[in-house]
């Protein structure tokens, strides 16, 4: 739009911008809800809450969000970002075990980070809610179910490629697996150590170990 000289904008700069909501860089403010509802779970962290940490108003929130849900579920991506180096072993020309030693340790690592709240922000999310946040308790649940899928997918390549018995149940060391990083995930917030987070990897490393050929 041109602006002409003796224009109400020129005048007055101001009613160019009313009603605009201020500009903020959307993953910043992304990653500062993310830490709040990865400390405080979903129904824990209120609107004041996310926007205190974010620093933008609630119309901000809303404006760039839509609503609390589309936040959570936008934090929930980001989350998964952190963690995608260590899951992409599951896709790398190495043998099973190695894959998921990377996994666990990997785990281990980010859930005891000092950074960041302790824990898995999707393990253990919205495993108890109000009925309204079905929707929500729903989609977190459809990432657990997501990740056990992958872990199955990457046994059966194992047992494919020859490194895991063909006798191995592919789901339930997959669901075995998926427990122990939802353990690790608890034993993080009640305050165990990366040191103590290893030594239960690396029990369970003995165990997907007796499936190697």
């Amino acid at each position: 739009m041109i602006v002409m000289k003796n224009s109400p904008e020129m005048k007055n700069p101001s009613a160019r911008r009313r009603g605009r909501p201020p500009a903020f860089d959307r993953e910043t403010v992304l990653a500062a809800a993310r830490e709040t509802f990865w400390a405080h779970g979903y129904e824990g962290a209120s609107i004041a809450d996310l926007t205190t940490a974010m620093g933008i108003t609630t119309q901000s929130l809303y404006a760039a969000f839509r609503s609390k849900a589309d936040l959570y579920r936008a934090a929930l991506e980001q989350y998964r970002a952190l963690g995608a180096g260590t899951f992409s072993a599951l896709g790398e020309p190495i043998d099973t075990v190695s894959a998921f030693e990377r996994i666990l340790q990997g785990s281990a690592a980010i859930f005891s980070a000092p950074e960041h709240p302790k824990g898995c922000m999707i393990s253990t999310a919205a495993l108890n809610c109000a009925s309204e946040n079905d929707m929500i308790a729903d989609h977190v649940a459809a990432l657990r179910r997501r990740s056990l899928d992958t872990f199955a997918a990457r046994i059966e390549r194992g047992i494919r490629e020859g490194d895991i018995s063909a006798e191995t149940n592919p789901r339930a060391l997959a669901r075995f697996l998926g427990a122990i990083v939802q353990g690790m995930s608890v034993q993080a917030r009640d305050g165990a150590s990366l040191e103590e987070l290893l030594d239960i990897a690396s029990l369970a490393m003995s165990e997907l170990a007796r499936h190697r050929v």
